[in-house]
């Protein structure tokens, strides 16, 4: 992997998927991952549970579309976490992103989840 100078981004669910279609409001977040402006850091627990919410909402055609197409850009790394943190208790299902951003040194996580947002006894 090259170092370079852009954000190092992990897309929680909630967020890639409002991101996919042109109408919707948060798309600019997609057009900005094809326009390579930023890297993204998936897992392959990521990446099925985006396959997973994309064929819920889409269907299975769009869903394997989006993803093909997804792993084959430059600026979207797989990476596979050799340690779980285990640092969201209330969705223990969230520590995928967490686990994901640690082992790609991410400069940011981007969810509309707030299980994110809690630090003591949420």
């Amino acid at each position: 992997m090259k170092k370079t100078n852009k954000l190092k981004v992990i897309l929680d669910t909630n967020v890639f998927l409002v991101s996919l279609a042109p109408g919707f409001r948060f798309y600019w977040v997609f057009e900005s991952l094809l326009n390579n402006e930023y890297e993204l850091f998936v897992s392959n627990e990521i990446l099925s549970e985006y396959e997973e919410k994309i064929t819920e909402r889409f269907g299975l055609d769009y869903s394997d579309r989006k993803l093909d197409f997804l792993i084959f850009l430059p600026n979207v790394y797989l990476v596979n976490p050799y340690f779980n943190w285990n640092l969201i208790t209330q969705d223990p299902d969230d520590n995928k992103f967490v686990d994901c951003a640690v082992a790609a040194n991410a400069d940011f996580i981007v969810s509309h989840d707030k299980h994110f947002k809690c630090t003591r006894g949420c």
